[in-house]
């Protein structure tokens, strides 16, 4: 931590303020700036990023980041109505592809999600129709949001139902703390820390956004 930073804040070279959790890494800090937190509507980005976080369970999401393009090439681009048609033969092919992570029951959870992501546009509209209906209202979010706050997370009651849900429709790898980190990502709730120069722009942007459905 730069010292007069807020604790969780780091002051970088370029004099912004971010989130303590990007780590002085260039990918990381791009991550941090341009991605994480902007609100996301496109389906085929939604599916790979619950996705990739099933896989990233037991793993850092760093590592994932760094391998994402590999999950992109291995994975049809996360197109779910191209996923949906794999078969053993692909999980096979998946299972052998040292640039994503090797785990069967993962890779066999995707093509699951995929064929589940299918009947969830069928059913509510889109992807997109169906995550954003979750967004926290004003009154379910701190009115400050600091380092103890982020770190007393990891979960909420929000991701806890949504969790729920995904695995009554059969959805699998879409536990709470997998379903937080999505909607984090997602831009589905702002957390930029207090002080992250990245907040008020992912604010903004949210302010602007055109939820679905």
């Amino acid at each position: 931590m730069t010292e007069g930073v807020a604790k969780g804040l780091i002051r970088d070279d370029d004099g912004k303020t971010r989130c303590f959790w990007y780590s002085n890494k260039d990918d990381y800090r791009e991550y941090h700036d341009e991605e994480w937190g902007l609100p996301v509507n496109d389906d085929v980005k939604l599916f790979e990023k619950i996705c990739l976080e099933g896989f990233q369970s037991g793993l850092s999401w760093l590592t994932i980041l760094r391998k994402r393009e590999n999950f992109r090439a291995a994975f049809a681009g996360f197109d779910f109505k191209k996923v949906a048609k794999f078969n053993e033969d692909d999980v096979e092919r998946l299972v052998n592809d040292a640039g994503i992570v090797r785990h069967r029951g993962k890779i066999n959870s995707t093509i699951n999600n995929a064929n589940r992501a299918l009947e969830m546009v069928e059913q509510e509209g889109s992807l997109g129709a169906y995550f954003w209906g979750f967004e926290p209202g004003i009154e379910d979010r701190p009115t400050t949001f600091d380092h103890a706050t982020l770190m007393s997370l990891g979960k909420t009651d929000i991701s806890t139902e949504i969790s729920k849900n995904l695995k009554k429709r059969g959805w699998s790898f879409v536990g709470p703390t997998t379903v937080y980190a999505f909607m984090q990502a997602m831009g589905i709730v702002n957390d930029h820390l207090e002080g992250c120069y990245c907040r008020e722009k992912v604010e903004a942007a949210r302010a602007k956004f055109k939820r679905p459905g």
